[in-house]
């Protein structure tokens, strides 16, 4: 029988790994609580119409990315490919928008049926937060600032902000038709997904990645030349409100963002660090989107950040990783009984301890014990339970002149063995 094995695009997060993937995640956490943003937990799986009314039908993502299949219902459903959708449908379904402005933060895995590479699976995990009920170009900062903020935390250098206007819905078609003109006029130049996006969706063709296409586009009509005159003293507004935070862009008029939801501020921070897909955060502002679903006319801007791209730039960063505070080795019937009594004891008490359950020789789990990294080893034998003591012996402290010696403790007297061990 062959051995089953994950599918593609799919990957193991393993033990080694987790505890990063932990200590990014709780520093995110502290970032969202501070700036006064709560979690909210959405399904994975959402009917597939929130999904191409939001994203849009001429998308990449809807069109030839999502996991999508009936259920027995016969409804049509979908794996979630982004966040902000799932997000928005929430807060329109329990009626949050009737509390004031909702500022949220979400985590968890989305799947999208792409070439897997390094920095991108088939089943992805993303954070991002979405701040809804606020129109100012100074929201748009905040937010902006808030992944920042984050980044720089972990440590990461080499990011580099980019920053670019979508303007109105009248902005983009505006300036959607003088693009189609320019670009059916260079068709024959343009690669093949190109071609197919000039019937489709035309303002993706300038993200794209082909190279010929990209060095065409140098010389393409660009958006900020069709923007109203208050869609460009917003995006002013943007920008001078960036200046004091002394946070460093450039603006990238061929940044366009992926989704169909967009509008005014758009952003990418990205990492040289990662070659061609460098995007480490995306995000930008999406005040149609609400509407679009059913709900009220409501302004909004989030952003997300993708896991595995992150965690690929991060393997200096110091994680803390948790090591037991004792290790509590133990061989004989009657010890093995009083062992595992002791260690929910000792673990009731707040303290990390590693239970050896293998029933191995003695210096087998000593050598376990070292490798585990705990402070402390407690040994636990049929003698010791009929003396009514413990025997413990610091680990890894060399410069501790009592790390030679054992130390005996009556297991009755919980204080003074939790007394020792916190010492």
């Amino acid at each position: 029988m062959n051995q089953l094995q994950k599918l593609r695009g799919m990957v193991d997060i393993l033990p080694e790994q987790t505890h990063l993937w932990q200590a990014v995640e709780k520093l995110a956490r502290d970032h969202f609580h501070r700036a006064g943003f709560k979690e909210i937990r959405n399904p994975l799986i959402e009917v597939t119409e929130l999904f191409s009314r939001s994203i849009g039908e001429a998308t990449d993502v809807v069109g030839k990315e999502m996991y999508t299949f009936p259920d027995r219902g016969d409804r049509s459903c979908t794996l979630r490919p982004e966040g902000t959708a799932s997000v928005v449908r929430a807060v329109l379904e329990h009626g949050l928008l009737n509390q004031g402005t909702q500022r949220l933060w979400y985590g968890g895995p989305m799947f999208r049926y792409e070439r897997p590479q390094a920095g991108r699976q088939r089943q992805f995990h993303q954070m991002g937060i979405e701040c809804i009920g606020l129109d100012s170009p100074r929201s748009d900062v905040e937010v902006i600032a808030i992944a920042w903020d984050f980044l720089h935390a972990l440590g990461l250098d080499g990011l580099a902000l980019e920053l670019n206007t979508l303007g109105t819905a009248e902005d983009r078609k505006k300036y959607r038709a003088q693009l189609v003109e320019w670009l059916e006029g260079r068709y024959e130049s343009l690669d093949h997904d190109s071609q197919q996006r000039l019937k489709t969706n035309p303002l993706r063709i300038l993200d794209s990645k082909n190279p010929q296409t990209q060095a065409l586009l140098k010389d393409a009509p660009i958006l900020q030349n069709s923007l109203s005159d208050e869609s460009s003293d917003r995006f002013i507004a943007v920008r001078n409100f960036l200046e004091p935070l002394q946070i460093p862009y450039k603006i990238n008029p061929r940044l366009v963002r992926g989704l169909d939801y967009y509008c005014h501020t758009a952003f990418e921070i990205t990492s040289e660090h990662l070659g061609s897909q460098a995007t480490v955060c995306g995000g930008g502002r999406y005040d149609g989107l609400i509407e679009q679903l059913g709900g009220p006319s409501a302004p909004a801007i989030g952003w997300a950040i993708g896991m595995e791209r992150l965690t690929m730039l991060l393997g200096d960063f110091k994680t803390g990783v948790s090591v037991p505070d004792a290790y509590l080795v133990n061989k004989g019937g009657a010890a093995e009984r009083k062992a595992l009594v002791l260690a929910r004891q000792l673990r009731t008490a707040n303290l990390t301890i590693e239970l050896d359950s293998s029933g191995s020789a003695f210096g087998k789990q000593f050598k376990r014990a070292n490798r585990s990294g705990a402070t402390w080893v407690i040994v636990l034998g049929d003698d010791e339970v009929n003396s009514g003591q413990v025997r413990l012996k610091k680990l890894h402290c060399p410069n501790d002149p009592s790390n030679e010696k054992d130390v005996f403790a009556a297991y009755s007297d919980l204080d003074g063995l939790l007394a020792l061990l916190r010492s």
